[in-house]
């Protein structure tokens, strides 16, 4: 039987692909060009805010999809943090 939680795991972690191709993305073009960046900040936190949320609603498999999806918003931060200071 597939639950919500397998639905919104599932979810996350396709965003998770899409979030690591933007990481692999940015390391390609070094360059940080007609993105806004704080929005790429705020699903970061929201990343860490379901980190919290997922276990305390027994949602294990969106929880561990959500570990994948708030590391490559991280990293996609760092990198657009470290390539916008280069340029200046």
């Amino acid at each position: 039987m597939i639950t919500p939680d397998m639905i919104n795991g599932f979810f996350e972690l396709v965003g998770s692909i899409f979030v690591w191709i933007n990481v692999y993305k940015i390391y390609q073009d070094k360059i940080v060009k007609g993105v806004y960046w704080p929005l790429s900040i705020f699903f970061g936190m929201w990343g860490f805010w379901n980190l919290y949320y997922y276990p305390f609603l027994d949602q294990w498999v969106s929880f561990w999809a959500g570990i994948i999806m708030a590391g490559g918003n991280v990293a996609w931060v760092i990198m657009a943090y470290y390539y916008m200071r280069g340029k200046k």
